[in-house]
């Protein structure tokens, strides 16, 4: 690497955030830009420059890096003569961590190719905590050769770097892994709930899980949330409803449906009717939780009645 690329990061949240502290510390020089500029705070006083605006960001940017929502806000940033393709110099390059739709990822990587400009899917899976720890694992689609070139960039923010070949493969393997992520915190509250209503203490159900064929990452990582009753707030019901459209929208592209994709859409919908879209993704076991009478919180697990 002779010299340090130019990097504008957009896209401020739970997981960019911490991606782009990353980064920085790693002496990038980097701009960055959000919808709001105060998510920008712990970035410009540790040397990050704050952006104004996209345009402004994109044309001085030898890489651009983009955590967003989901594919309407990436459309929003992407395309049109204020968008980034629009407007990042040619021979840039695009790094798109956010997780999208097969489709939107062909187009897009159609569309910076046929203006000169370099684009990588990049969806990042793992929590917040590992975005902070630079340990995400991290599924990259498009040009070999360009992946090869910024791979350097991969290795500050993730910890397991998977070339996963075409555009719109990355999208894919986020997608299906996300779909494992939430049919397990829809079954792992129904295991507890199971021990806990036998009056097995909780601590004893969990390790006992975390020990069996059934431990899972959600197991292992997520329990705590539960028996915290925050139902983890890094990771909103509206995007794994959003991620869950999408998981099935992709299904259906293949000529098949999902039945357990089917039915985790239902039950996280409920879950964000009742407690709202910004709750946290573990409000699906809440409703169990409720159902069932009994919170998931131990060690006064017999007196944790709803």
């Amino acid at each position: 690497m002779p010299h340090k690329p130019h990097l504008f990061f957009v896209g401020l949240g739970n997981m960019g955030n911490p991606m782009a502290v990353n980064l920085v510390r790693a002496g990038f020089p980097t701009t960055v830009f959000d919808i709001s500029q105060k998510k920008a705070d712990n970035l410009t006083r540790i040397g990050a420059s704050w952006a104004g605006g996209l345009v402004n960001g994109a044309r001085d940017a030898d890489v651009v890096i983009c955590s967003l929502p989901g594919p309407k806000q990436i459309r929003e940033i992407m395309l049109g003569d204020q968008g980034l393709i629009a407007n990042v110099p040619v021979g840039a390059t695009i790094i798109d961590t956010s997780t999208s739709a097969v489709d939107l990822v062909k187009e897009l990587a159609e569309l910076a190719r046929t203006r000169g400009i370099n684009f990588l899917e990049a969806p990042v899976t793992n929590a917040a905590d590992f975005a902070a720890l630079g340990k995400l694992s991290i599924f990259v689609g498009g040009d070999q050769a360009c992946f090869d070139k910024h791979k350097f960039l991969f290795d500050v923010i993730g910890e397991k770097i998977f070339f996963v070949g075409a555009p719109g493969n990355g999208a894919t393997i986020k997608l299906l892994t996300n779909l494992l992520w939430f049919v397990s915190a829809a079954a792992i509250g129904e295991g507890l709930m199971l021990g806990a209503k036998a009056g097995i203490p909780l601590e004893t159900v969990w390790d006992a899980i975390k020990s069996s064929a059934g431990n899972s990452w959600v197991a292992q990582h997520d329990v705590p949330s539960i028996f915290a009753g925050h139902y983890d707030p890094s990771f909103s019901l509206a995007l794994c409803v959003k991620d869950l459209t999408l998981i099935n929208e992709v299904a259906k592209s293949q000529g098949y449906d999902l039945e357990m994709g089917a039915l985790a859409k239902s039950l996280f919908e409920k879950a964000m009717r009742i407690y709202g879209a910004e709750a946290g993704e573990l409000h699906v076991v809440r409703l169990l939780e409720e159902r069932a009478g009994l919170l998931l919180r131990p060690p006064q697990i017999g007196r944790a009645h709803v």
